[in-house]
């Protein structure tokens, strides 16, 4: 870095004019107090970075939890931007504020009279702003929403405001700038995200401003029209905002303290995963893990940002880290297990089948023509199974069996329901001998059938099949060889 020094010229005067002690340290002084202004700046511009920080709905569900973010904020001056999403669960049975703002929406377009449902979502704000000791008025905020909510201004536009009016408290309880993201989020007619357009509009805003809160969830056509993402959008938007700043991490805060290695529904107190890389994340988030929005990689992965998941209620712990790639060894072998219920097979034999040119295309061709995605197709000589969404599949199977005899000609075909597909995943096991073998032990001893198994050339991740009342002890059996006895 170059870094341009003040010329202490009065000093170097003083020194050549004048001889005594006096002038020396006077002298000397000034020059100490120069080289500390500078040195102060060197510190200035290397430890600030920037962070955009993202908090779920349970961080943001009251004024208390409200404290919890602010504190977080104002711990680290790095934490510039902030991206907040609709208040969430206050306890067990409440409401999201987001579920109130569509059973609202819903009244007024039957022609409801929604002064009571309007006034009962002010009142979960304006508890919050009690709460927090603002002066904050959001009544003009919520005589529009009434009034476009009567002129029937969309389902999407709805689901917004959530995050919108909360944006606004945010802000205000910060000191922030507050960016809307119906100016910043482009998003086309049909509602696909313009990507290049977003991150032109959100640079531009974002460069004259050090410190915003841009709301989660939503964006805007160019006409105005307000758009969402699906649910759990905020997580895109903050890696929106991320990518568009440049921001040196990207922090998730949310209601736990990271991955864990497996669903705790199923292993009591899994262990934490440290750091994961975003191809093994995005297996596992493929097959359940939904800690993280699954679109939410995308832009920062462009950019080489990491993603820090943390715990609003636990700030001192660590979380995960999300990165493109690490030389850090993993704890374990395997990063993570993730599974679904509800598959079926369609198994297909047919003699020869391996040297007959086009096979696979014709057969995987019927499942297209049906509507059908396949996930997984392992194969032999005479061999080939797919697997599929077993609900997906059930109203068209005759169809796409009709249509396999007809491009193929199979000696026979058949089927199997209420399978599971579990995921083993980890880039540790591509420096370790056996890993299949292992899995395979280990479901013996539990006595699980394995259905199927299949592993790509990548060596991130195997895919197991087994029966649906075997997935939970499929599971319980794998972290077990590696997490805790690390046979």
């Amino acid at each position: 870095m170059l870094v341009a020094i003040e010329s202490p010229s009065s000093v170097s005067a003083g020194l050549v004019k004048s001889r005594n002690a006096d002038s020396l340290r006077s002298a000397f002084s000034s020059t100490r107090m120069t080289l500390q202004r500078w040195k102060s700046k060197l510190q200035v511009r290397g430890v600030i970075m920037k962070k955009v920080v993202k908090f779920g709905g349970s961080s943001l569900a009251n004024a208390e939890q409200f404290q919890k973010v602010g504190d977080i904020i104002r711990s680290d001056e790095s934490r510039r931007y902030v991206v907040p999403s609709a208040p969430g669960k206050r306890f067990d049975d409440d409401i999201k504020v987001t579920d109130m703002l569509y059973g609202c929406y819903d009244a007024a377009s039957k022609g409801e009279d929604i002064t009571e449902k309007i006034n009962a979502i002010k009142a979960r704000y304006y508890e919050i702003i009690k709460g927090l000791g603002l002066s904050l008025s959001l009544e003009e905020e919520f005589k529009k929403i009434d009034e476009d909510f009567r002129a029937q201004a969309g389902i999407q536009y709805a689901a917004s405001r959530g995050e919108f009016l909360n944006g606004k408290i945010m802000a205000a309880y910060l000191g922030y700038d507050f960016v809307d993201a119906a100016s910043v989020i482009r998003f086309d007619k049909a509602g696909n995200l313009e990507a290049e357009e977003t991150n032109k509009l959100l640079s531009k805003k974002l460069s004259k401003s050090q410190h915003a809160v841009i709301p989660g969830f939503y964006g805007a056509c160019a006409d105005g029209t307000v758009k969402t993402f699906s649910r759990g959008g905020s997580d895109v938007t903050g890696s929106l905002v991320a990518k568009a700043i440049h921001a040196d991490i990207y922090e998730n805060w949310t209601d736990v303290s990271g991955f864990l290695v497996t669903d705790p529904r199923i292993v009591h107190n899994p262990e934490p995963i440290e750091a994961i890389t975003y191809r093994e994340l995005r297996e596992l988030s493929y097959m359940g893990a939904t800690v993280l929005h699954e679109d939410a990689i995308f832009p920062v992965r462009k950019e080489g940002i990491p993603i820090n998941i943390r715990n609003t209620n636990s700030p001192e712990d660590k979380g995960t880290l999300i990165v493109e790639s690490t030389c850090k060894k993993p704890k374990f072998t395997i990063t993570g297990i993730a599974g679904k219920k509800g598959f079926c097979s369609i198994n297909i034999e047919k003699s020869m089948m391996n040297s007959e040119i086009g096979f696979g295309r014709k057969v995987l061709q019927v499942f297209e023509d049906q509507g059908i995605s396949f996930e997984h197709v392992p194969s032999g000589i005479d061999t080939m199974t797919v697997y599929v969404h077993q609900d997906e599949f059930e109203e068209k199977e005759q169809q796409v069996i009709a249509g396999i005899h007809r491009l193929v000609q199979p000696d026979f075909v058949e089927m199997e329901s209420d399978l599971a597909l579990i995921a083993v995943v980890g880039r540790g096991m591509k420096s370790q001998r056996g890993t299949a073998g292992r899995i395979f032990s280990a479901l013996a001893h539990a006595n699980v059938n394995v259905k199927m198994i299949d592993q790509g050339s990548s060596e991130l991740n195997i895919i197991i099949g087994v029966e649906n009342r075997d997935f939970e002890k499929a599971v319980r059996a794998i972290y077990d060889i590696f997490v805790l006895t690390r046979i």
